[in-house]
């Protein structure tokens, strides 16, 4: 039999945050304080459990809002639920809860993206599994599903020796031309939204507002975030921002000036914050989005494309790793008019 309940925010985050860290598919974006960080941005949430024999065995982080165009109100568990996909009953305990949760904010759906490789699970049987639990497709994702990922467990040289000679390169010409890397306080946040500012003018991509930033930052300081910053002669030239969950670390925010880019201070940037991360005891790296499309695709499209996250691809496939792809999303339905605008709003 299982326990089920929906925990009071403070009383037991801890236990929920070990629960994610130790869980094999838990992720940064199930955490309370990713909970936290959306609720000061526009989104509610609550967190569904349920235990066996006293022990948390599965759960959900749900955030809500109301989105196109204010009709719909979304239910939404980014890199959830955590479950065994294996236990049938587990599964549809769980989604009833999630369900009843789901009817007490008035959401018309509720959209659920699991942290599931396709290495781990084909594209059939993953539908397959989700149809057979009442969800139904959605080709409309709102993380990234595709990535790579970067094992940190190897020594710091046997990692630099896995990445593109170029990227290697750069990396130690960043050094010889002056540059240094820094961890960052709350204090040097201003200098990292300018670069992040001139990143999104000079790349032409949406960034969020610098309280966003701000805020993330304070919540995951002192333990799960660190701002590396890499200078020139004192100026701050380039920035990554870089968050840990359990054995996983995530690149979620990157920015560069336009000044001194010959000096390749975002090479620089990014692998201190690797090696922060595996310093930490991560043993993963996530470069958080790159383009979704095959492989073989995004090699032989890299050096022409500059649309979307392609020039970020040509960056970040330099540090060597795997290209992986999660299942995608599914969505439980309650409306389906409301769903229908939803995705008609989202351009499906």
């Amino acid at each position: 039999m299982f326990e089920l309940g929906e925990q009071p925010y403070s009383e037991t985050d801890a236990e929920w945050d070990a629960f994610v860290a130790a869980h094999p598919r838990g992720s940064l974006l199930q955490t309370t304080n990713w909970a936290r960080l959306k609720s000061r941005f526009g989104w509610s949430s609550q967190r569904v459990w349920m235990r066996r024999d006293g022990r948390l065995v599965g759960g959900a982080q749900v955030l809500f809002r109301s989105v196109a165009l204010g009709i719909v109100k979304l239910g939404y568990i980014p890199h959830g639920p955590l479950v065994d996909w294996a236990d049938g009953e587990q599964v549809d305990v769980l989604f009833n809860h999630i369900d009843q949760a789901a009817f007490g904010r008035g959401a018309g759906m509720v959209k659920i993206e699991p942290r599931i490789w396709q290495s781990e699970m084909p594209a059939e049987a993953w539908e397959e599994l989700y149809r057979r639990h009442g969800c139904v497709p959605s080709p409309d994702t709102i993380q990234p599903p595709r990535t790579i990922v970067i094992d940190l467990r190897p020594s710091e040289e046997e990692i630099l020796a896995t990445m593109k000679q170029k990227t290697r390169y750069n990396i130690r010409l960043a050094e010889k031309k002056g540059v240094t890397v820094r961890e960052g306080t709350a204090a040097d946040l201003v200098a990292f939204n300018a670069l992040m500012m001139a990143t999104g003018r000079r790349d032409g991509f949406g960034i969020h507002d610098p309280q966003y930033y701000r805020v993330a930052y304070e919540l995951f300081a002192p333990n799960n975030v660190a701002l590396w910053l890499a200078e020139y002669e004192g100026r701050p030239l380039a920035g990554v921002m870089v968050f840990t969950s359990g054995r996983s670390a995530a690149y979620l925010y990157g920015a560069s000036s336009d000044e001194e880019r010959q000096r390749m201070p975002a090479y620089a940037a990014q692998w201190a914050a690797m090696c922060w991360a595996k310093r930490r005891g991560c043993w993963t790296y996530d470069m958080w989005g790159v383009p979704d499309a095959p492989e073989d695709e995004l090699e032989a499209g890299f050096t022409d494309r500059q649309d979307g996250l392609w020039p970020v691809y040509r960056f970040k496939r330099g540090f060597g790793g795997e290209v992986v792809r999660t299942v995608g999303a599914a969505d439980r339905v309650y409306n389906k008019l409301l769903h229908r605008i939803y995705t008609r709003q989202r351009g499906g």
